[in-house]
């Protein structure tokens, strides 16, 4: 089972980047990616709303995207010269969750999808509620807020775990192993 990434900063907008700092002289941005799909979210030809620091919105167009030193360099469209990208430093990129394509694996899901769903047992008892996915370097895991307890309860996102995932139903089953539920 796998997670795709698109943390959210608002209702129907989906993170993809943010921009960090501008690159040379002529416009060209550096870009903190916040997506698994950077080749598609980044196309050029692509529309992202971008939210300013300032609370402004602006819709633009990317014309060019591409690697230097292990960072992306994108281009906008408007944006020229260094002055234009140092405004948009700290700039929000997002995209509509209605524009994201199916995951076209059923074994796979975005962060949104996830988030938001009713944590239960086997049996049905509930655990809590999914509020976040949490990403690692070994896999991906479900942070659960459970009602009775302060702290959050981190489930590993595997089938052996996580058996059963019912989007339409607002729920998953989690099996978890001997241990993993006990508070410490």
């Amino acid at each position: 089972m796998a997670v795709v990434n698109t943390a959210r900063p608002g209702e129907s907008a989906l993170l993809v980047g943010r921009v960090v700092r501008p690159h040379g002289v002529r416009g060209e941005l550096v870009v903190e990616v916040r997506t698994d799909s950077p080749e598609e979210r980044f196309a050029v030809g692509t529309t992202l709303d971008g939210r300013l620091r300032d609370g402004s919105t602006r819709t633009f167009t990317v014309t060019a995207a591409r690697n230097h030193s292990g960072r992306l360099l994108l281009t906008l469209d408007g944006v020229v010269g260094r002055d234009a990208a140092e405004e948009l430093r700290g700039t929000l990129l997002t995209v509509d969750r209605a524009a994201l394509p199916p995951t076209g694996d059923p074994d796979e899901y975005y962060d949104h999808q996830l988030e938001g769903l009713r944590a239960e047992l086997p049996d049905g008892s509930e655990i809590g509620q999914v509020v976040e996915v949490v990403h690692g370097a070994g896999a991906d895991l479900l942070s659960i807020r459970a009602p009775e307890r302060a702290d959050r309860v981190l489930v590993p996102f595997v089938r052996a775990i996580v058996p059963e995932v019912h989007l339409d139903e607002g729920r998953l089953v989690v099996d978890p192993p001997e241990g993993l539920l006990d508070e410490t």
